[in-house]
């Protein structure tokens, strides 16, 4: 038995110490803290946080949250996320370390949510994968591939001429009550089917609009594949701030993932304008229209995130389509003209066209779509290709006609081809047309077959050769729906049975001629 060596124990047991004191790492962290100095109209002035970086979120009580805007030597200019009613002078404010970021994944899908994530739908709690950043890059240049696969909306006058490609920016512009949000709905509602998800972003609507909105894609079963981010217009604008770029986060998730989506900003002029009353409020200097100096860049920002990856990047594509309200048709103004210049194409809708009944009120002259043509289905190029200058010409000669001019027998002739493609491009809310349907009608247009037909038959003659396309080979509705151009034999094809569709309507139009005679 080995004698017991007290000094030894006692030397190891303060070795021991000495290690476990070296090795200790404390649970505290310290903690930076301020204070708010004053509050105004969802601006909080906060002193005491001079580590604070650009945009950090910052924590208030009451699970109030803000992000820091502007940096002062002496204070901290914060817009807040919420109601500033809570919050008074010498609360405590914490910083985050981290930026504003929402939850993001596969169970938004069909949910109503605010840009900060929290559900507006009753349906419990959101199911996410991940939180991504609000604010994010854009996609490099090398990361990208050209626009070369359509995206259908269904609206036969924009498939026709003002073809949207996925992965454009597309423009939608027009006074108030000319259904711009109906063309984006109805563009949603067609995507059913077609492997395109959608968000659609409410920015400082009324309730009721949204509502509405809401009802509309349940009713056609579009929730299915759909994300609704909203803010409403009693919101702060803050909150009226951040939500599209909460929006385009979700929908970044998803195209990176290989999905193709389509986001819908409706509409760019209310986030612009809080983004204003942001701005003065925060004492920055006012630029033209009392717009602050970086108003583009904002909006450049947000629209440069649609694209078309490659497929080294998972080859998903996010579609953009941008909603601006102008002003006594000035599309000339501020804002219009620079989403224009960032965009790839416009969509006007004009007040007279919607006055006139032509719904959808899509003025061909003043809209334009620079990439869509080259992503647009060859069967469009064959039918729709004189389409625009035939309705161009149509319009001059219309004008011209309302003196009472005589007018020659060729002159006629092209007035009445064009009230027929007017009102061939006539088409109900919440009806998309498909792309054979398209066609077949285009094509019949394009070769005069109802030009023999009295205008108020029109509807019913184009519903005959609507119907008359589901009897088309096989063969023939795949080939108009891919890449692949039309034959001869594939048009002749297609008038024959047009022709068969429209032969009773043909024949009691020439029975009324003749009994005139």
């Amino acid at each position: 038995m080995q004698p017991y060596n007290l000094d030894k124990v006692i030397t190891d047991t303060f070795t021991e110490i000495s290690r476990s004191r070296e090795n200790y790492i404390h649970g505290f962290q310290p903690q930076e803290k301020g204070s708010v100095k004053n509050v105004s109209s969802g601006i909080a002035k906060v002193i005491g946080l001079s580590g604070t970086g650009f945009e950090e979120l910052l924590k208030f009580p009451n699970n109030l949250y803000g992000i820091a805007f502007n940096l002062d030597e002496t204070e901290i200019g914060v817009v807040v996320l919420g109601n500033d009613e809570q919050l008074q002078s010498g609360d405590v404010v914490e910083r985050t370390n981290r930026v504003t970021d929402i939850p993001v994944g596969n169970g938004l899908l069909g949910r109503v949510i605010n840009p900060l994530g929290e559900p507006m739908d009753d349906k419990g709690p959101i199911a996410f994968t991940v939180r991504l950043p609000i604010e994010r890059p854009a996609p490099p240049i090398m990361n990208r591939e050209a626009v070369n696969v359509p995206l259908q909306t269904g609206i036969k006058v924009i498939d026709a001429l003002i073809p949207i490609g996925r992965g454009q920016r597309e423009l939608i512009l027009g006074d108030r009550q000319t259904g711009k949000t109906s063309i984006a709905i109805d563009t949603i509602c067609n995507q059913r089917d077609k492997n395109v998800l959608c968000v659609y972003c409410a920015i400082g609507q009324r309730a009721s609009s949204v509502a509405k909105v809401i009802a509309q894609l349940t009713e056609k079963g579009a929730m299915d594949y759909t994300t609704v981010v909203v803010t409403e217009g009693n919101n702060p604008p803050g909150l009226q701030y951040i939500t599209p770029y909460a929006a385009t986060s979700i929908a970044e998730y998803f195209m990176e993932q290989g999905h193709d989506v389509l986001i819908v900003y409706d509409d760019l002029t209310h986030h612009a304008r809080a983004y204003r009353e942001l701005s003065l409020l925060l004492r920055r200097p006012p630029g033209r229209e009392a717009f602050p100096g970086d108003i583009f860049y904002i909006h450049s920002r947000l629209l440069e995130r649609a694209t078309h990856l490659n497929q080294e990047h998972g080859g998903g594509s996010l579609t953009a389509l941008p909603i601006i309200e102008t002003e006594a048709q000035d599309i000339s103004a501020y804002i219009p003209t620079n989403l224009i210049s960032i965009t790839d194409g416009q969509i006007y809708l004009s007040p007279k066209l919607f006055e006139m009944g032509m719904l959808p009120a899509v003025d061909v002259g003043k809209s334009v779509s620079r990439v869509g043509g080259k992503a647009q289905l060859q069967a469009y190029n064959k039918v729709a290709g004189n389409l625009k200058l035939a309705y161009a010409q149509f319009e001059e000669l219309e004008t011209f006609a309302r003196f009472g001019t005589r007018l020659d027998e060729n002159t006629r002739k092209t007035i009445e081809h064009g009230k027929r493609i007017r009102a061939c491009f006539k088409q109900s809310e919440l009806h998309p047309v498909p792309v054979p349907e398209q066609v077949t009608v285009l094509l019949a247009l394009t070769n005069g077959l109802f030009d023999t037909i009295p205008l108020n038959k029109i509807t019913e003659a184009e519903n005959l050769v609507r119907d008359a396309s589901v009897h088309l080979p096989p063969g023939l509705l795949e080939r108009i729906q891919s890449s692949k151009p039309l034959s001869k034999s594939d048009e002749e094809t297609i008038l024959s049975v047009t022709k068969t569709a429209l032969q009773s309507l043909i024949t009691i139009s020439e029975n009324k001629i003749n009994n005139n005679e």
